[in-house]
């Protein structure tokens, strides 16, 4: 039985045993969220779709109301894609009698319920349109939506791409 000196130990570690860099929060984050799929809100309360912005936020401030985070443009595209595939998806409307939406019917709801700012809504779309003019597509986000022969599969795709794009900017 041969005892290791403290000697011994140090001098046998590998040359590779240099500290790790560790990731950021931000990073460990992006990373733990890829992984799981995106969580539609549920369809907000008549009170919250009746009470205008300015009054929630006036509730909010005194403590009797609390409004959801705002995401990101990349988690407001992810979020829109859930929400038509929770509610489903529509063409030429933005809401539906039964309840389904366009793209811009999706990011209006989000907007309205403040899971998303004004700003970060519009940081949104321009990655949907730069991903659309990248297709070689020059027409707006929603007239494109209501295409005669547009295919969910396609709108998936469209929200996908932008969401990269905007989360490989930092956004």
């Amino acid at each position: 039985m041969s005892r290791i000196t403290l000697d011994q130990a140090t001098q046998s570690a590998p040359s590779s045993a240099a500290p790790l860099r560790t990731k950021s929060t931000r990073q460990l984050v992006d990373e733990a969220l890829r992984g799981l799929p995106p969580v539609a809100p549920e369809t907000p309360s008549w009170s919250h779709r009746l009470l205008p912005a300015t009054a929630r936020g006036l509730l909010a401030d005194l403590g009797l109301w609390q409004d959801p985070a705002p995401q990101l443009p990349s988690a407001h595209l992810t979020q829109t894609l859930a929400v038509l595939r929770r509610y489903g998806w529509c063409q030429s409307l933005d809401v539906t009698a039964t309840g389904r939406l366009c793209i811009r019917g999706a990011m209006n709801v989000l907007e309205k319920t403040g899971h998303v700012t004004p700003e970060g809504r519009d940081r949104a779309v321009h990655y949907l349109q730069q991903t659309l003019a990248q297709a070689g597509v020059t027409m707006q986000f929603f007239a494109w939506n209501d295409l005669p022969d547009q295919q969910f599969s396609a709108v998936q795709t469209l929200l996908e791409a932008a969401a990269r794009t905007a989360r490989e900017n930092g956004e």
